[in-house]
């Protein structure tokens, strides 16, 4: 019998303790998740409804991690994708305009980046990550902090990245499924992500009383929240986009159902977001041990982090972002047959 299976039976009391077997089981499925003959991650339960793969365990493992912190009178870190509600470029009527006049490559090039981000994501399930219970003066196995090497990473990572080696795909497969049903394949040439969609690291060390290792393991989960955030908001407005009825005119039930498909991963984010905004709220919540023999709350070390996190995501990071893209958009406008049109609605419409 597992400590998780004693405390059940024997105590009454909820499960806390996981093994990766269970943190990365499968609900029965009515049907697999197709698209032509793509294989995709996850399913469709006998209801019809689609349910992210991995989350038989997972969410109810989140439930009562969640459960534990609020009685210690803590709480998930309190942050949404709303906090990056800004400056975008470009936006769901400025897509509109140029996919209605022809200049579709942006959006095509949005979707194939986006797939091959997604595809890097697979890098969770194949990195030896720090263990943070060496840095930390409680004991976290009962946390999901101290679930991370045991399954939590690496079921985030496949979701992303997908099993090749199986042939199931993630979500680069499913973006690039979409993408392909709604244009049609190959209709514009490949295009590679930024090499680096984080923020820039000055070198410069932000929480400096805890070792570069356990700072790495920290500033990547936030990181990776932003990122999320990001995506929810960049996924939302794909959505629009392809719903649209006077787009993909000729290819109209390819797009609303690459719509479908842009939703089943918004799905599969939720679990995402709220598995790295419990982390981060676990984290909050312990104290961390610092280099010098003393110790520091937890809280201290993590609001410190984000706030500066927050700044770059909302303040300058969008500035820049928006600039680049106006260059390559207007770029692309300008070789129209009616650039000064179409700059005009484009203008108009940010």
């Amino acid at each position: 019998m597992t400590t998780a299976e004693t405390s059940d039976t024997d105590l009454g009391s909820p499960q806390l303790v996981f093994t990766e077997d269970e943190l990365m089981r499968e609900h029965e499925y009515a049907s697999p998740h197709l698209v032509g003959s793509e294989r995709l991650h996850g399913g469709f339960l006998a209801d019809g409804a689609y349910q992210p793969p991995r989350a038989l365990v997972r969410e109810a493992a989140f439930d009562a991690w969640e459960a534990q912190l609020a009685d210690g009178g803590g709480a998930p870190l309190d942050a949404d994708s709303s906090l990056l509600d800004g400056i975008r470029m470009p936006t769901v009527e400025q897509q509109r305009v140029l996919l209605r006049n022809d200049l579709g490559q942006t959006f095509w090039n949005g979707l194939t980046i986006i797939g091959k981000i997604e595809a890097r994501g697979r890098l969770l399930a194949q990195i030896d990550f720090p263990e943070l219970q060496p840095a930390i003066v409680e004991d976290i196995s009962e946390m999901a902090i101290g679930h991370l090497n045991k399954g939590l990473l690496v079921a985030h990572g496949l979701d992303e990245g997908g099993q090749p080696e199986a042939g199931i795909g993630g979500h680069d497969a499913m973006w690039f499924v979409a993408r392909d049903i709604a244009f049609g394949k190959g209709a514009f040439p490949d295009v590679d992500p930024p090499d680096n969609i984080s923020r820039p690291d000055s070198g410069e060390r932000l929480c400096p009383e805890i070792t570069p290792e356990i700072e790495s393991l920290v500033s990547f989960l936030a990181n990776l929240l932003i990122i999320e955030f990001r995506a929810e908001i960049g996924f939302r407005d794909t959505q629009e986009v392809f719903r649209t009825p006077d787009l993909f005119v000729h290819r109209r039930p390819g797009a609303e159902e690459a719509a479908e498909i842009v939703g089943r991963i918004r799905t599969d984010e939720e679990i995402h977001v709220r598995s790295l905004c419990l982390y981060l709220g676990e984290l909050q919540s312990v104290t961390f041990k610092m280099v010098d023999g003393g110790s520091i709350p937890g809280r201290e070390l993590i609001d410190r982090f984000w706030l500066g996190l927050v700044r770059w995501a909302t303040v300058e990071q969008p500035e820049l972002q928006a600039e680049r893209s106006r260059h390559d958009i207007e770029r692309r406008i300008l070789v129209h047959a009616e650039a000064e049109r179409v700059l005009s609605e484009f203008d108009a419409a940010g």
